[in-house]
């Protein structure tokens, strides 16, 4: 899944695509990359950022997501409204990745389950000026995965469907540094509860952390792609549906090793794991 920023405040890349016309003209840069998927977003979700108004968003999301569906991309869109949700899959979005899982706008389960469309429902507790505050776990991974099960359970009451349903861990929302790696090194585990899976790890906080200089300082999101890369591999490997990246290039060919590292494994479940499901999975 290759990410489409349509903002001017992206903590990756400073509003680089903010312009309808680069915004298409990045998305296809990434569909040669290797990108199955095109996640198109209009709201930052950035630690700390506020919300925009939602005419904004819809102007900021829908000629991109209409202009990047004619070229033949399958599209998801990135909003937690269900609105621009609504708007977008009626422009050709196949997917509306949410990353409130339902909990930001009451009527994101109805549109989702009118629509068919299919949904990713991320981990989260608050939105992106809060969030940070709620980073309180005793256990990462098993108060993730007890969460995720009670909003696919709100989602089935809204009537969505089991195989409309994607889940996400959430990582570095509402989880600001170590609390990522063990849902990382757990994957396994979230993967194992029957739903496909997608992993947001790109350029994130954690990951700049972890390369952070002798004095301490962070890198830079932009020098964190290798790592980017890394978690690519482990995700893919460990049975991931997708993961969400801003260069798709070197995460494209790590899951072509994590492939075939699972064949040598005797994994049969691996090609569908690794290889192209994001498009078939959405569509």
């Amino acid at each position: 899944m290759g990410v489409v920023n349509v903002t001017p405040d992206s903590f990756s890349d400073g509003g680089r695509w903010f312009d309808a016309d680069a915004a298409v003209e990045r998305g296809v840069v990434l569909l040669s990359q290797g990108a199955d998927l095109l996640d198109v977003g209009g709201e930052s979700t950035r630690p700390g950022s506020a919300r925009v108004p939602v005419d904004e968003e819809l102007a900021r999301v829908l000629p991109v997501v209409e202009r990047l569906v004619a070229h033949g991309a399958a599209v998801s869109v990135d909003t937690t409204r269900a609105v621009v949700a609504e708007r977008a899959v009626e422009r050709g979005a196949v997917l509306v990745n949410d990353v409130s899982g339902g909990m930001a706008d009451p009527a994101m389960a109805a549109v989702v389950a009118r629509t068919g469309a299919a949904y990713v429902a991320m981990h989260w507790r608050g939105h992106a000026d809060v969030m940070d505050a709620h980073d309180a776990y005793d256990d990462v991974v098993g108060d993730v995965r007890r969460e995720l099960v009670q909003r696919v359970a709100a989602l089935h009451a809204a009537g969505v469907r089991d195989e409309q349903l994607v889940l996400d861990p959430g990582l570095g929302f509402a989880k600001t540094g170590e609390s990522n790696w063990p849902l990382l090194a757990h994957l396994p585990a979230l993967v194992a509860d029957g739903y496909p899976v997608l992993v947001g790890a790109s350029r994130k906080r954690f990951l700049g952390h972890l390369l952070a200089g002798p004095d301490g300082t962070p890198a830079a999101p932009e020098a964190r792609d290798d790592a980017t890369a890394a978690v690519t591999a482990l995700a893919a490997a460990a049975g991931a549906w997708a993961v969400r990246v801003h260069e798709v290039a070197a995460s494209a060919a790590a899951v072509r090793v994590a492939a075939r590292w699972r064949d040598a494994q005797g994994d049969t479940t691996a090609r569908h794991a690794t290889t192209g499901a994001a498009r078939e999975g959405a569509r």
